[in-house]
């Protein structure tokens, strides 16, 4: 696991329940995993947004804020959120309909009991990643 460099999020994910807090900790790794993977992101600066944990590639401006959250008032689910204002939600809508759970135009939830499908959450966590870098190259298309 990837060390914490920010004691505030990691007292975020010590306040979680472990069961969650574990998958949790998968998503982030998963996210950072694919930043490393990804020419022209950089290294990911983890901080706390709006209390959760986010990702966000400060370093190049790539990409767009990843969040993580779970919250007392729904204890059976978890999501990794985008910003609203973006399409990427709308697009993982399109691309996976049957394979992901999504609320809104921000997140993508995922159940307890249900297992990740990991190879198609990384190919959502690149694209927010890269979501910038993307979207200024289809200027000149």
């Amino acid at each position: 696991m990837k060390p914490f460099t920010d004691p505030q999020v990691h007292a975020v994910y010590d306040g979680y329940p472990q069961e969650i807090r574990n998958k949790l900790l998968s998503l982030r790794e998963l996210i950072f995993e694919v930043a490393a993977s990804l020419e022209g992101v950089g290294d990911l600066e983890e901080a706390l947004k709006w209390g959760e944990p986010a990702y966000l590639t400060s370093q190049t401006k790539s990409g767009t804020t990843i969040r993580l959250t779970w919250k007392p008032s729904e204890p059976n689910s978890y999501a990794m959120l985008f910003h609203c204002q973006t399409n990427l939600v709308a697009t993982f809508r399109e691309r996976y309909p049957e394979d992901l759970e999504f609320q809104g135009n921000r997140a993508i939830v995922f159940q307890r009991d249900s297992a990740v499908p990991v190879d198609k959450l990384s190919e959502c966590v690149a694209s927010a990643l890269l979501y910038h870098q993307n979207k200024n190259l289809d200027r000149f298309r």
